[in-house]
């Protein structure tokens, strides 16, 4: 069973060594696949002078994106026949002592959402105006897609690698929030077994936030897209 873990990063020199060194002191047997998008503050070299044989790293040529950067790491994993794959941040607010759990409960789902409203509320150092607007973009998120799952814009998830292959990766054009709503989104029209996991979320202490009004709007207006896509199916 081969195992990977995929870190999209942009200007995460202050933190890059540290999530790899707490990924691997799970002793989770996983690889580490690090898709830098030519971060002035030079994290590519940061992660080359680990020296370390589990990890992997492609260097894109400009910063292109959340989206495109995990698509092109899950067409790696699945070009080398990795199993299981989770994708997480690489700020340190994903803790990495998730990971072992998470890649159990793909034993018996499809796909697994580390989960940051499931059974109440787990963020931390988020101001409350930022948590409000999450929670609820999440409850209009489940409305429209007609997703079952209460953290749809969560970045941390588990995949097999047939449920990935399932949701023709390549077609997932989205970035940010939207990437990770689609990506569920064509999880569940696919029949795919969806479960959230219960995580703390713990904003970033070190670095400066990706987050941009791009972002935020793009997720808006293609969540409609993709509910307008599922009454379609639906009249079918």
């Amino acid at each position: 069973m081969k195992k990977l873990i995929i870190l999209p990063t942009y200007n995460e020199s202050k933190n890059i060594k540290k999530t790899i060194e707490l990924i691997n002191n799970q002793q989770s047997g996983s690889d580490i696949l690090v898709i830098d998008d030519n971060s002035p503050d030079g994290t590519a070299r940061k992660v080359e002078d680990l020296k370390l044989k589990n990890i992997f790293l492609i260097e894109r040529e400009s910063k292109q994106g959340l989206g495109s950067a995990y698509v092109k790491g899950f067409k790696w994993a699945l070009s080398n026949n990795y199993d299981r794959i989770i994708q997480m941040d690489a700020d340190l607010s994903h803790d990495p002592i998730e990971i072992n759990p998470m890649f159990q409960l793909l034993d018996n789902n499809d796909l697994v959402i580390g989960s940051r409203y499931i059974g109440g509320l787990r963020v931390i150092n988020w101001p409350v105006s930022r948590l409000y607007i999450s929670y609820f973009a999440n409850i209009y998120a489940r409305i429209i897609t007609g997703v079952p799952v209460k953290d749809l814009t969560a970045g941390f998830k588990a995949w097999k690698s047939d449920t990935l292959n399932k949701i023709n990766i390549e077609e997932c054009l989205s970035q940010g929030y939207c990437f990770q709503i689609e990506t569920s989104f064509r999880a569940h029209q696919k029949s795919c077994k969806l479960i959230e996991h219960p995580i703390v979320f713990t904003d970033r202490t070190v670095g400066e936030s990706k987050m941009s009004k791009s972002v935020m709007i793009e997720a808006i207006f293609k969540v409609w897209l993709l509910g307008f896509w599922r009454l379609f199916k639906l009249k079918r």
